[in-house]
């Protein structure tokens, strides 16, 4: 949040010289465009829903080209034209689809045959199970005199018993044996064409639907350079250098993520499919696949893909020493993969918040089936790629994305509403790891404060609330005292001044906030070895600024945090001080950074003090310059800092 935006002309009166509750907008019904972006995101819905059979493969294409683009760039460089460079990417990328295609139709059709068989197989364990699991309860449950059951075997009557049966309900005497009716079922004689039909649709379905995704596909890389243009004039016309840039480096980034992304995982697929043919698996290639595939999907992916060779091992073996095996391969691969190879090739984190990669999942689940769960990674990576770059879709980076979405300062201001000085604490030691105490002071406490004294000034801080506020910010300041920065060269000043008799004066402000900045700064110099005071606001008052002690302040440093309707104010108490310590150099910091052009330069000059600064930084070097110089007296007049 830029503190410039916030100050000058254009800036809502104080609560002193306006109505406070005039900044506060009215309550009131829903508006009219939060309605219709309600109605526009369930259309979107809506139609992802009913045009997945068009979307799902253009979708496949944008992700295909992606991933090609790369190799289509170095077929370029070495001398071949656009046009071959796609059609040999796209021809390889076809060529390695239907060899896969082919061993997995293979693989289907030999484990279709003899899936009764393993069905059989694992019902029998069940069973043995239920068994087993009854007679340990019984022997649990025997000292305490409560009786158990064995589950009931299936029917296995005799063929007496049957004809007993047959016989009471034909009416017919016992022991009297009952003719059967024969009935025949006649088939209607088949055609051709029908029987033709049912044999190619399994196989034409996704030959049709490849084919789609390669033309697509192929006119996405030919016409690259044109769609993203039309992709900039659409998001961000106003800005096309900035635009293009985003574009390009989200467009190479992709690439390079999905390239590495599928490169990783097929050498996950391959691993494991080596591992279950070794362990003796049926249809080891099938499984493979589906590894792969599946590993696209973060976190659950791989235990979805461990389930059905898990099963199989279960049907295939009489013990548990396959299935154990099967378990043990997938938990030692997939550890070593998503810890140790992805981090070395790409980084682990994949910009995505977990919650956002479940919720994805199960979104594009329910939207498009199996391959919205394949998808759902890819497809919310590029949606949160374009919210980082793009403005109008910053929304989905900070739903999706894995960047913190309140800056420190804004979280640092929020944990003081709501009263929490002990996250703030925490917030602030993690920061405190890299960083100097200096630092974190300039680059987050103040910035809050900036924030603080905005909305304070617009009735939204409440007196009450904002004493609550500077409560829990002096608590922070405690703990935060005994601090030791890490030796670095940005920890700030750190020789002790030349004079220590001397004393620094720091002035708050009129506001309330003011006083916390007093707080921070009298720390700071404390820490460089300066003698300081702090000085509360109504200390420097004209009915009270007699009764203040000047001996030995050498420097007069004066914080605002809220400018509006101070120029004057600011002026007027100058002036009282220069009275009461001429010997002071006077140095005001503009924490909102109301200084640099020339204007600002001129009304800062009108004002009458000797330096202007607009950080903590700049306030401790200028103090400690002023404290250490040869003469006591102040600096040249109108210096900005």
């Amino acid at each position: 949040m830029s503190s410039d935006d916030r100050i000058g002309d254009g800036r809502p009166v104080s609560p002193s010289e306006g109505d406070p509750a005039a900044g506060v907008p009215p309550s009131g019904y829903p508006e009219i465009k939060s309605l219709l972006t309600l109605a526009v995101a369930a259309v979107v819905v809506a139609t992802l829903y009913f045009a997945q059979d068009v979307l799902i493969p253009v979708t496949l294409a944008v992700i295909l080209s992606f991933v090609l683009s790369p190799l289509v760039t170095m077929l370029e460089r070495i001398g071949t034209s656009r046009a071959p460079s796609v059609l040999l990417a796209v021809l390889m990328a076809f060529g390695v689809l239907a060899l896969a295609g082919t061993l997995l139709a293979r693989q289907a059709s030999t484990l279709a045959t003899e899936a009764p068989q393993y069905a059989r197989a694992i019902e029998e364990k069940v069973r043995g199970l239920e068994l087993y699991a009854v007679s340990r309860l019984g022997w649990l449950a025997s000292p305490f005199g409560i009786a158990t059951s064995a589950p009931i075997p299936p029917s296995t009557s005799s063929p007496a018993a049957v004809a007993r049966s047959q016989g009471r309900l034909t009416g017919a005497p016992p022991g009297t044996a009952s003719r059967p009716i024969l009935v025949q079922i006649a088939k209607p004689e088949a055609s051709v064409l029908p029987v033709v039909g049912s044999i190619l649709a399994p196989i034409l379905a996704p030959l049709e639907t490849t084919v789609i995704v390669l033309v697509i596909a192929i006119f996405i890389l030919l016409e690259r350079e044109d769609l993203r243009d039309r992709f900039i004039k659409l998001a961000g016309s106003t800005d096309l250098q900035r635009t293009t840039v985003a574009m390009n480096d989200a467009g190479a980034r992709l690439s390079r993520y999905f390239l590495s992304q599928l490169a990783v995982n097929t050498a996950f697929g391959i691993i494991v499919g080596l591992g279950l043919w070794a362990i003796g698996i049926p249809s080891p290639a099938l499984w493979a696949v589906l590894a792969g595939l599946l590993r696209f999907v973060p976190y659950v992916g791989a235990v979805l893909a461990t389930a059905a060779p898990l099963a199989l091992a279960v049907a295939i073996d009489p013990g548990w020493r396959t299935a154990l095996e099967v378990a043990a391969l997938f938990i030692l691969v997939e550890p070593l993969t998503g810890y140790v190879v992805e981090p070395l090739l790409y980084g682990h984190s994949t910009g995505l918040a977990p919650i956002a990669v479940i919720v994805a999942a199960v979104f594009w689940t329910w939207i498009w089936g199996p391959i919205g769960l394949i998808l759902s990674t890819p497809l919310t990576l590029c949606f949160v790629v374009m919210g980082r770059h793009i403005k109008a879709f910053e929304f989905m980076d900070v739903l999706l994305g894995d960047r913190p979405p309140l800056t420190p300062a804004d979280s640092f201001y929020q944990r003081l509403l709501a009263n929490d000085p002990d996250d703030a604490l925490e917030k602030a030691e993690a920061l405190l790891a890299d960083h100097s105490l200096l630092d974190y002071y300039d680059t987050v406490v103040l910035q809050g404060l900036k924030q603080a004294a905005y909305d304070e000034s617009r009735g939204l801080i409440a007196p009450a609330q904002a004493a609550e506020m500077l409560r829990s910010m002096a608590q922070v300041f405690d703990d935060l005292d005994d601090h030791r920065d890490v030796q670095s060269a940005s920890t700030g000043p750190s020789d002790p001044p030349a004079r220590t008799d001397r004393v620094v004066a720091c002035v708050a402000g009129r506001g309330p906030f003011d006083d916390a900045v007093s707080a921070m700064l009298v720390q700071l110099l404390a820490r460089q070895g300066a003698a300081t005071r702090r000085v509360r606001h109504s200390a420097v008052a004209r009915d009270q600024i007699a009764q203040l002690d000047v001996a030995n302040i050498a420097v007069i440093l004066l914080s605002y945090l809220d400018m509006t309707g101070a120029s004057s104010h600011l002026r007027y108490l100058i002036k009282r001080l220069r009275q009461h310590a001429p010997q002071a150099t006077i140095i005001v910091g503009l924490w909102p950074g109301d200084a640099g052009d020339d204007e600002s330069n001129a009304r800062l000059n009108a004002i009458g003090a000797d330096v202007y600064v607009k950080s903590l930084r700049e306030a401790i070097e200028a103090s400690l310059a002023a404290i250490s110089s040869e003469r006591a007296g102040p600096l040249r007049p109108g210096v900005t800092r």
